[in-house]
Parts: structure tokens; C-alpha cells; sequence
């Protein structure tokens, strides 16, 4: 079969495709093809990229999200770590402007050299490869230059951790982390029978928009994660007891903790997925 004559949300061609090439979607890489196409117009719609914008699409696969990016006029750089795809991604976008192929693992991608180029993209669109997912959001947007918008088809249940809020038994550090930086928001969730294969999970569509409310310097946002993450290894004890023994220099005496509680005008008896960003803030200068 020609790829570029493929219709890739029909999930009959796709599969006549990958057996025709002998290639089998690998559950160790997270490999499930999007094969809607509601749905794929949908993360254009919600990526809402202005004209010529300079996108990273992490986990390309057979390119259905590029084709709609490049469509859309954005420039993409597509992320692939399978060598069987890569011929179908060149026959596909080879010789078309504004598409570069990057043959490698999303995890070994220096963010802060790509992000922080002058010329490097400023927007991650993607269907992310669920082994490796979470991994990739929380590395880009802790970077130096995290991107603008992230707007990102994930499982739901880690789209809800993202988004969860203040009280929600979802929230843990990496939500705190995330909604430091972004508005943080669900935009829809999609079925198994969307993909081919099809995966054992609900999906979502997750949007995040970098939003400057709550800039800190480099080290000051190192100890605030700091902060957060030994506080949420204990997230069913109180944080002035959970905190007594914390590492890296965090520890306080009990009496203490409850006195940077209340300094954050937060309750001395809170637990780390009851506070705001903004009580985290406080909590993180007062601490």
C-alpha cells in the first residue's frame, strides 16, 4: 500500500497497512493509532495554534496528528522512537515544508537545549505514547523554557491527576507542579474504540496553557518542588508530621510546621492534596 493513499482514521486500512509492513503496535512502547476523526479534530480545535506556530508532536506513529497539524499550517518537529514507522512518516511528510522527522526516544530529548532554542517549538501536540506520558509533560514543563501550550491525548485517569484540584484525592505533586505553570483543563474523553489497537483505558483530551501567574527563579522553584514532593510522599499524614524527617534540608519540628501552616494561612492539621498553588507558594517561603 502507497501510505500517502492510506485513509488513516478508517481502522480497516490502517490494519491492512501495519500488516502489510509486518509492523505489530508494541504494548511495551504504549502504541495505540488514533483512528477518529471527531477526535482528531478535536485536539486541533483545541490546540487553537496561530499561524506558522512551531509544534513538538511526541510519539508520531503513522502521522494522523501531523498530517492534521501541518494541514492546520503549524511547523512540526514528530518524535519516533520505532524504526518500523519511520519509512511510512518520510513516504508520508518527506519532501512537504515544515515537517522534520526526529528519530529517537522522547526521554532522551534534552528539553531545556530544545525548548530554549530561538527557533525551537513553543507548542507540544500529541497523542502521547502511554508508557512513557506522564514522564514526558512533567519534563517539559519543568524545564527552563517550558512550552506555551501543551495540548495532549493521555489516559484519563493521569489527565485527571493533572487537572485535579485542591481536596481532590486525585492531586498529588505533579498536579501542584503543573497548575504552578498552566491552566490546567479536561477537554474530553475518549474511548477505547477510537485507537487500533485498542487500549484497556479510557483516554482523554488534556489541554494546558502556560498562564505566568506564579513566576520563581530557578532555585526558588527547585525547593518549592522539593517541598511538594516530600510532602506528598506522605499525603495520609498531616504535613506538620509527615515533615518532621524530610530530607534535603526540609525537615521542621512539628511546632514549626504548624507555624509555616498558619504563616500560609493554611490550617495546621492540612494535608498536602488540600492545599491551593497559591497555599503551596506561601507554604514554600514560609517553610
Amino acid at each position: 500500500m502507497d501510505p500517502a493513499a492510506v485513509d488513516y482514521c478508517s481502522p480497516r486500512e490502517v490494519g491492512a497497512l501495519l500488516r502489510e509492513r509486518g509492523i505489530r503496535p508494541s504494548k511495551a512502547l504504549g502504541q495505540n493509532f488514533l483512528v477518529d476523526r471527531n477526535v482528531l479534530a478535536k485536539i486541533v480545535e483545541a490546540a487553537a495554534l496561530p499561524p506558522g506556530a512551531r509544534v513538538l508532536e511526541v510519539g508520531a506513529g503513522l502521522g494522523v496528528l501531523t498530517a492534521a497539524l501541518l494541514d492546520a499550517g503549524a511547523r512540526v518537529a514528530a518524535v519516533e522512537k520505532d524504526e518500523a514507522l519511520w519509512p511510512v512518516l518520510e513516504a508520508r511528510f518527506g519532501g512537504r515544508d515544515g515537517f522534520s522527522l526526529v528519530k529517537g526516544d522522547a526521554l532522551e530529548l534534552d528539553w531545556e537545549a530544545l525548548l530554549g532554542a530561538p527557533d525551537g517549538p513553543r507548542h507540544l501536540v500529541s497523542n502521547l505514547p502511554y508508557s512513557v506520558g506522564s514522564r514526558v509533560v512533567v519534563d517539559a514543563a519543568l524545564c527552563a523554557a517550558p512550552p506555551d501550550s501543551m495540548t495532549l491525548l493521555l489516559q484519563k485517569e493521569v489527565c485527571d491527576r493533572f487537572a485535579a484540584a485542591e481536596g481532590s484525592p486525585a492531586r498529588g505533586a505533579a498536579s501542584v507542579w503543573l497548575q504552578r505553570l498552566y491552566d490546567v483543563r479536561a477537554v474530553r474523553d475518549v474511548p477505547p474504540g477510537c485507537f487500533l489497537p485498542r487500549p484497556d483505558v479510557t483516554s482523554s483530551v488534556l489541554s494546558l496553557r502556560l498562564h505566568g501567574r506564579h513566576p520563581l527563579g530557578r532555585e526558588a522553584a527547585e525547593k518549592f518542588r522539593a517541598l511538594v514532593k516530600e510532602a506528598f510522599l506522605h499525603r495520609r499524614k498531616q504535613i506538620a508530621s509527615s515533615m518532621r524527617s524530610a530530607g534535603g534540608g526540609l525537615a521542621r519540628s512539628a511546632d514549626a510546621a504548624r507555624a509555616a501552616l498558619r504563616a500560609a494561612g493554611a490550617p495546621e492539621t492540612a494535608r498536602a492534596e488540600e492545599l491551593s498553588v497559591e497555599r503551596w507558594l506561601a507554604l514554600a517561603a514560609a517553610w
